[in-house]
């Protein structure tokens, strides 16, 4: 990926217990069971993590993993037992308590699971409030507030309670408060998972869609790999604490690097994940069906593929880099790659 790091950790440990950190200094890189065995806990260890500017940046893991332990503190939420963290090349941990404030509130943005919106105020006022605790004159504040609210597809409701909107419009409204400051990084940590499914994808749909507008840096926390595999440009997986692997959706899928991750994606349906590019022969012939985009998704081509015995050329560029079969297609469907 040749876009800037924007955000980075090196070795981070976040170790809950009497004497972490002596105990750390004494052993710099301890196993799971020696922290057990001295009556620690490893909620993130040994973390390594590069992410890059525009990316949309998901970790996920099984309830205890150490997903939003890790993703406090890369926004230093709370403060790690050990380890550096950069953010646009400052180190986070030696950075001024003033320094670090002034970049939560104009750098940052979170969203978390419970929307912890204010209910004395409206939608337009809670919108707005993140811009009142900077200083940001009244009228400028409720402009920006306004443009964020119609972003987000709630305008006609801004004079409304969160008592009168439903959980979706509720967390929009998060949403828009913390896209307010206009953020350069933005975390939401499972902010999906407290809405039914038919929310949940619509907020899906609505969370692309933004993106697709605003190219913001994301790091997103999930434990549903559908969700992680339709959001995601890279998806870190964590086990008790520790970052299994870093990949694509793709990668995670086809060659996972260890048996936590091979189990973890077993069940995916791999024409979610799997690409033109990667099931593509040689070019062969000059008879072709049509087009489809290199970087497409099986899922989404296998009805035009499959309509015809011919094969489809696949296009990078505005260049036939190879062919996709019928055969190809089937054979992902099925299983089989």
């Amino acid at each position: 990926m040749d876009r800037p790091v924007i955000l980075e950790c090196r070795k981070v440990w976040k170790i809950y217990g009497a004497q972490a950190d002596s105990f750390l200094t004494r052993n710099s890189r301890p196993k799971k069971g020696e922290l057990s065995a001295a009556g620690l806990i490893g909620a993130v260890r040994d973390a390594n993590v590069q992410i890059h500017k525009g990316e949309i940046f998901v970790i996920m893991g099984l309830s205890g993993s150490g997903k939003s332990t890790l993703v406090r503190c890369l926004s230093r939420l709370i403060e790690p037992t050990a380890g550096e963290i950069f953010f646009e090349g400052q180190n986070l941990l030696s950075m001024p308590e003033k320094d670090l404030i002034r970049i939560r509130r104009t750098k940052m943005g979170m969203v978390f699971q419970q929307f912890a919106l204010l209910p004395h105020l409206t939608v337009l006022e809670n919108a707005a409030f993140p811009l009142d605790v900077q200083g940001v004159p009244r009228a400028e504040r409720m402009e920006r507030a306004r443009k964020v609210v119609e972003l987000v597809g709630l305008k006609g409701r801004e004079g409304n309670y969160p008592r009168e909107l439903s959980g979706g419009q509720q967390q929009r409204v998060g949403i828009a408060r913390s896209l307010a400051v206009e953020p350069d990084l933005w975390f939401l940590d499972e902010p999906f998972s407290a809405l039914d499914p038919l929310i949940r994808r619509e907020m899906q749909d609505e969370f692309i869609r933004l993106q697709n507008m605003l190219h913001k840096t994301i790091v997103f926390i999930t434990h549903d790999f559908d969700e992680a595999i339709r959001l995601a440009d890279r998806i870190a997986v964590m086990k008790d604490g520790a970052i299994e692997q870093v990949a694509t959706p793709e990668e995670l899928v086809l060659r996972p690097a260890t048996d936590y991750v091979a189990e973890f994606t077993r069940h995916v349906s791999r024409s979610k994940v799997i690409r033109a590019v990667s099931v593509m022969e040689p070019l062969a012939g000059d008879s072709f069906a049509g087009e489809v985009p290199h970087d497409a998704r099986i899922e989404q081509i296998a009805d035009q593929v499959e309509a015809s015995a011919l094969p489809h050329r696949v296009m990078q560029d505005g260049q036939a880099i190879g062919q996709i079969t019928r055969q190809a297609v089937i054979d992902v469907l099925v299983g089989r790659r």
